[in-house]
């Protein structure tokens, strides 16, 4: 799919700066979204700046926060509540960021908590005593699956078995019976719910108004957002959830033309990132320059401004 994407973008000429790059963009676990999203975005770098070179790395929402402000990477994908608690010095950030900057809004994440229907979990107040499986520590999604437990009054303490790991994991485990219910940030139909509900009926846990304010009072960022009814086998309604963003940081120390260009070409080929993220396809300018609660890059504030969004 990289391949097909790049052979499109050759003939965009956007003219993007003659300076050349070693650039190192931190992306997501493989089997999720942000991994072959970044590729895209390095075959779009890479033939389009002359002697450039784009290092894709693995990462996760908090990592990639950590790994732009220490410098060791110059790009990454991260979720906008992540990064608010990181510039406010917020757990699990010891410190207040420094060098982080937005680049741009992609397209809305969302908390997905899923359990097997025989659990009988309907709602958070029902988690206590269920065994629950999640993704790694650094990754937004299992920060989230805490906060969620601290506004209904429970820790991870408060279940017999919490594992951390990826989605195939998780999705084996609920398959198994090893674990009761699965918690993860991202798009929606989310692959994962879609494997494990094809195996076993589950329920899509709704989070209602009282724990939205709730973690609220955690995260200002968190924002109210709707499973689409039919998302996934037997889910008849609309289900309320937890909603955030994806955006792409940087680093703000790093060179203010090489982020406008990289940035202009995102904006440019849009429906080729939309082939490999059904999500990005809503993205435009406009969209991308949202205020996020996070500082706008130099670059990438003036190429908002020259489009008139900004």
């Amino acid at each position: 799919m990289a391949r097909v994407v790049a052979a499109g973008l050759m003939s965009v000429g956007l003219g993007m700066s003659a300076q050349a790059a070693d650039l190192k963009l931190m992306t997501g676990p493989q089997g999720g979204s942000w991994y072959p999203l970044g590729g895209a975005i390095k075959n779009i770098v890479e033939n389009n700046v002359s002697g450039s070179s784009v290092q894709i790395l693995p990462g996760a929402g908090i990592a990639n926060v950590k790994a732009v402000e220490a410098g060791k990477a110059d790009f990454g994908f991260a979720n906008s509540v992540s990064t608010v608690d990181a510039i406010n010095g917020k757990p699990p950030f010891d410190t207040k960021a420094q060098n982080v900057c937005n680049v741009g809004t992609l397209y809305p994440q969302y908390f997905q908590v899923v359990a097997n229907a025989s659990s009988g979990i309907k709602s958070p107040a029902d988690l206590k005593g269920k065994a629950l499986t999640t993704q790694k520590k650094g990754n937004t999604g299992e920060a989230i699956t805490a906060h969620l437990l601290e506004a209904y009054g429970m820790s991870y303490d408060d279940m017999p078995r919490v594992s951390y790991g990826s989605y195939t994991d998780s999705v084996n485990q609920l398959k198994d019976g090893n674990a009761e219910w699965f918690t993860l940030g991202t798009t929606v139909p989310a692959g994962a719910i879609m494997d494990l509900a094809s195996a076993r009926p589950i329920t899509v846990v709704p989070i209602p108004d009282d724990g939205l304010a709730k973690m609220k009072a955690i995260n200002p960022g968190y924002q109210r957002i709707m499973v689409p009814a039919g998302s996934y086998p037997g889910q008849d309604a609309a289900v309320p959830t937890i909603g955030y963003s994806t955006h792409i940081i940087a680093r703000c120390d790093l060179d203010e033309q090489v982020v406008y260009d990289v940035l202009k070409n995102i904006v440019a080929n849009i429906p080729d990132l939309a082939s490999i993220a059904k999500a990005v396809g809503k993205a435009d300018a406009k969209s991308m320059a949202v205020e996020t609660g996070v500082p706008l890059h130099k670059g990438a504030m003036k190429f908002y401004k020259e489009q008139g969004v900004l």
